[in-house]
């Protein structure tokens, strides 16, 4: 699984936009993340089934190591994240995406559960992570509107896990067997920018998405080498 959240930008990052009041970083807004490096390490996985990728710490709001993905024989992957239905479309143009899916849930189940992830990763300040938390919640069905808007499908677990289900089978008839490197005229796989408001169950897994029973943001439903999912 590709986890797009890596792609946020540092918080010494110049254009890093501000909330309304000028109080503080907007870490909410996609001006936070980088789309363009997002979409270059998900073609890359891709086409080459290998990529480079950052490891961001949310706490410290900074990158502090690299690491690197390999798909093996995986026919999709998922690429899960906050902001990734940002990145439909232009997954799409380059032909990579499989299915883009929003994990929709009560809001207030996604409340507590990334209100017990983030304060057990100790992610921020507790009454920070309450205020964002509420607010998120009031504000799922503008999220989830949004996510739908920029070309993802919002649906429950269950609709997840089948979708993320046939594209493994749709994607795997395109996948050579034992062949090392894929030849020219096979498309590369297919992934999944998965979107999800922050307002699901935990990360999506599974190709295309598929989420975990893991607290914590609503995140697109991406596991192993899927298809694209959304988070927002």
């Amino acid at each position: 699984m590709l986890r797009l959240d890596d792609f946020y930008k540092e918080g010494t990052d110049p254009t890093l936009p501000l909330m309304p009041d000028g109080s503080g970083t907007d870490w909410d807004s996609p001006r936070s993340w980088n789309a363009a490096a997002a979409v270059a390490a998900v073609s890359a996985l891709a086409r080459e089934g290998r990529v480079e990728v950052p490891v961001y710490d949310i706490s410290s709001s900074a990158v502090t190591g690299r690491t690197v993905l390999e798909l093996g024989e995986e026919p999709v992957f998922i690429a899960e994240g906050v902001f990734a239905a940002e990145i439909i479309d232009r997954c799409r143009e380059l032909g990579l995406l499989a299915d883009a899916l929003c994990l929709r849930g009560r809001p207030s189940t996604t409340f507590r559960r990334r209100l017990l992830r983030d304060l057990r990763e100790g992610r921020k300040a507790p009454s920070f992570l309450v205020r964002r938390g509420w607010m998120l919640m009031r504000a799922e069905g503008r999220i989830v509107d949004r996510q739908v808007a920029l070309g993802a499908h919002a649906c429950g677990k269950e609709e997840a896990l089948r979708r993320v289900d046939s594209a493994l089978r749709q994607w795997s008839l395109y996948r050579p067997e034992s062949v090392p490197a894929r030849p020219e005229s096979v498309p590369p796989r297919p992934e999944s920018v998965l979107a999800q408001p922050e307002s699901v169950p935990a990360r999506p897994e599974s190709v295309l998405a598929q989420p975990e029973s893991v607290p914590a943001r609503p995140e697109s439903v991406p596991a192993r080498p899927a298809a694209e999912t959304v988070s927002g």
